[in-house]
């Protein structure tokens, strides 16, 4: 049921990706500039080589080991799903989201659809990164809030009493209660990892295309901290989805792979692809605020504030100023990073 609740929001990117596509290379014509090569004296496609070969390695390391994290934290005593520690760490994941949301994805595409390289009419004269960040939030509301509707319908029991009292009504309630929370953690968890995939597919890429030495050194290190700790955010969420252990390594492994296996199609196209082209830029940066508008949604409503309005941290101040303080320090750590990737 989850995965089909996520149908149309896979749908939705790919019309974006054809749509770009096609309408890119009619409504934008590059200045000579743009399309012209680089004469930066860092660009080196021999020397790019080995160093992008490097950063494949070094990301499906980091990404692997910051997704599979909390899934091995049911192991470690302190580190319990039921315990307070899980809950801070949490908090500072879903941070890490949020920050990547804010100071990564949205700058990137409002740097993009803003180009010089796109014509003023119509790219510089409507915000179309808000607009589309705008609908992509919306749109994952109305997914999230219509697959789990359709599931607590499709799996109501009617027979809530017995007739006869004792405790059966509030035991079946209780149970459906954690069913229909089940359901909602399985959904966020797809959904998140949806937006993920395409923002990590979209930053390989422009680490594989780009010949640029300069750049490339810094993007390694600063990447490798980014996907390790956004992976901690997906690995928390996975974990509370209760997954069976194949699905979750499933999860993990697409989490881990995608950024690599966007440095390689990069690596690919280089010879074609430009950063600065309006297709490139059009597509990319439509991409990138469809990104920003999910997990903008997913960091705020369906992990920090369903995490602060339940029940265990109602129950306790000190756990809130802990988590809220947690939480900070993680857009605080992916606001540092934005300066390099």
């Amino acid at each position: 049921m989850a995965a089909s609740a996520t149908t149309f929001m896979k749908l939705f990117f790919f019309v974006l990706i054809l749509a770009s596509f096609i309408v890119s290379p009619v409504v934008s014509t590059a200045p000579e500039e743009c399309e012209a090569e680089s004469n930066n004296p860092c660009v080196n496609k021999a020397k790019a080589l080995p160093l992008k070969i490097i950063s494949i390695v070094a990301i499906l390391v980091t990404s692997m080991i910051g997704v599979s994290a909390p899934l091995f934290s049911r192991y470690v005593p302190f580190l319990h799903p039921d315990g307070n520690i899980f809950t801070i760490v949490k908090a500072f994941a879903s941070g890490i989201i949020l920050g990547t949301s804010f100071m990564h994805v949205l700058p990137d595409s409002f740097e993009m659809l803003s180009s010089e390289c796109l014509e003023d009419d119509p790219w510089h004269k409507f915000p179309f990164t808000g607009f589309v960040a705008m609908l992509s939030g919306l749109i994952t509301l109305a997914i999230d809030s219509m697959a789990t509707s359709f599931y607590s319908s499709k799996n109501a029991n009617p027979m809530i009493t017995h007739g006869h009292s004792h405790g059966h009504g509030v035991a079946l309630t209780n149970k459906d209660d954690g069913s229909s929370q089940l359901l909602r953690y399985r959904v966020i968890a797809m959904v998140l990892e949806l937006g993920i995939i395409v923002h990590s597919v979209v930053i390989g890429l422009s680490l594989g295309a780009t010949n640029d030495t300069c750049t490339i050194k810094g993007l390694i290190a600063a990447l490798c901290f980014h996907q390790m700790f956004e992976g901690m955010g997906l690995g928390g969420c996975i974990l509370q989805a209760e997954y069976t252990n194949v699905k979750k390594f499933v999860m993990a492994f697409f989490f881990a792979v995608t950024t690599p296996f966007g440095i390689v199609l990069g690596m690919a196209l280089s010879s074609i692809y430009r950063d600065n082209s309006p297709t490139a830029l059009i597509t990319v940066g439509l991409l990138n605020a469809c990104s920003a508008g999910l997990l903008i949604y997913m960091a705020l409503v369906d992990l920090l504030a369903a995490e602060f309005m339940g029940p265990k941290l109602q129950g306790s101040i000190k756990l809130q100023i802990k988590c809220f303080f947690a939480a900070l320090l993680g857009c605080g750590g992916m606001s540092i990073l934005a300066k390099w990737a």
